[in-house]
């Protein structure tokens, strides 16, 4: 499965000079816990709510501003990645989304979230990992 199969295509940005409260107030009113942050059409980075302060907004503080708090992102995905590459990219990272971008132009973004309602849907419908193949005997001595 790749990871245009399970991107959300409509991605909100804000610009890095937007203050951080006013990011916070946006990002609770629409329910989103990320934006991308662009300067001009160039993705730049990105903002999570837990950046501006998580439910509470307790770390937006007077005039700072989204450039001030944001992740710089260097890890993107194409939409063409394998969801497993995509989880792996995110494992014992503090990141919470990836950016989908195709020759500059953001396309989506994965989150978390995402990744982990597609392991529930799979776990709720029964579809097992494949195990590797047992080995036999008789693939044993073909091997020699």
């Amino acid at each position: 499965m790749r990871i245009s199969e399970i991107m959300t295509k409509k991605v909100e940005s804000i610009t890095e000079d937007c203050s951080a409260a006013e990011a916070w107030h946006f990002m609770r009113a629409h329910r989103f816990h990320h934006l991308v942050v662009k300067r001009g059409a160039a993705v730049v980075g990105v903002i999570s709510e837990r950046d501006l302060g998580g439910r509470n907004g307790r770390a937006v503080r007077e005039g700072k501003s989204i450039g001030d708090l944001m992740t710089p992102f260097a890890l993107t995905a194409d939409p063409r990645t394998p969801v497993v590459s995509a989880a792996r990219l995110l494992r014992g990272r503090s990141l919470g989304c990836l950016p989908v971008m195709r020759r500059d132009k953001l396309l989506g973004i994965v989150t978390l979230t995402d990744l982990l309602d597609l392991v529930g849907k799979r776990a709720s419908a029964g579809t097992k990992p494949k195990a590797p193949p047992r080995r036999t005997k008789r693939s044993k001595a073909r091997r020699r």
